[in-house]
């Protein structure tokens, strides 16, 4: 029997914005069973970008072929794949009033107990163990990139999200994006995981997303998130867009029980 299963679900709010062009998604694989995917991209100005995050990724997971044993180094090759196709095609796509750009994250679970993630853009990927947040994405590896690799002064590299040629989003034409990769072993009961836009997480603390998760399903987890992040914003939110994934024990079997012959009454 499985040692966890999965609890999981999407949630979003428009906020104060004209536009919802957050998106969100669950998939499992057609061709890899045990296989489950969750993305979640933010679009900038346009949902265009943030559907064809989706729909490359959901593409691409149904002809990956996965073996007997979960291999990392290929699902790494796997989000290298859908980063770089979404960017793309995004870059490709003409837009009359703005060019459609996105943030992109994907989580894929493996039958093995394995977490693997990319990130590009400032949503974010949280990591829970019951009510401790364990880790989560950060904007340190692209500075380091920007500074390394295009030799920018370290506070210029720090301004990178105001700066439109150094933003790190897919469908920029001026810039590639700079994917970040990561993964967890050993998945076990009462492990968690919180892929969110900026609507969301810039009114939290790692903690109180950590102790709501932990404590309600996903559905119940996203009202709550979603009620205080509207109160918090006070009239001026963003859109507000978040997948969770809750790993649970799994019930326990139902005993079974030996007839015993009874003599008849008479």
């Amino acid at each position: 029997m499985s040692a966890y299963k999965i609890e999981a679900g999407t949630a979003q709010h428009i906020g104060s914005r004209p536009l919802q062009t957050d998106r969100a998604a669950l998939y499992t694989a057609a061709r890899s069973p045990g296989y489950v995917m969750a993305v979640l991209a933010d679009g900038l100005g346009t949902a265009a970008a943030a559907e064809q995050v989706l729909h490359t990724s959901k593409q691409l997971l149904d002809e990956y072929r996965a073996g007997e044993k979960a291999n990392v180094p290929r699902l790494y090759d796997l989000l290298r794949t859908v980063a770089q196709e979404a960017h793309d095609i995004i870059a490709m796509n003409p837009v009359a009033t703005a060019e459609p750009q996105a943030t992109m994250l994907v989580l894929i679970l493996t039958p093995q107990g394995q977490a693997v993630w990319a990130h590009v853009g400032d949503s974010r990927l949280y990591r829970f163990t019951g009510e401790q947040c364990t880790g989560r994405t950060n904007d340190a590896d692209y500075v380091q990139h920007l500074v390394d690799h295009d030799k920018l002064p370290l506070e210029a590299a720090k301004k990178h999200r105001s700066t439109r040629m150094l933003m790190n989003v897919l469908g920029n034409r001026q810039k590639q994006p700079f994917v970040t990769l990561g993964e967890q072993q050993g998945l076990k009961a009462g492990d968690a995981f919180l892929l969110a836009s900026d609507g969301l997480w810039q009114y939290f603390t790692d903690a109180e997303l950590a102790m709501v998760i932990s404590r309600a399903t996903p559905r119940q987890a996203s009202e709550k998130l979603i009620n205080k992040a509207i109160e918090r914003a006070k009239g001026k939110g963003d859109n507000c867009t978040m997948a969770i994934i809750k790993l649970v024990a799994p019930p326990a079997e139902a005993p079974t029980y030996k007839v015993q012959q009874m003599d008849k009454a008479v």
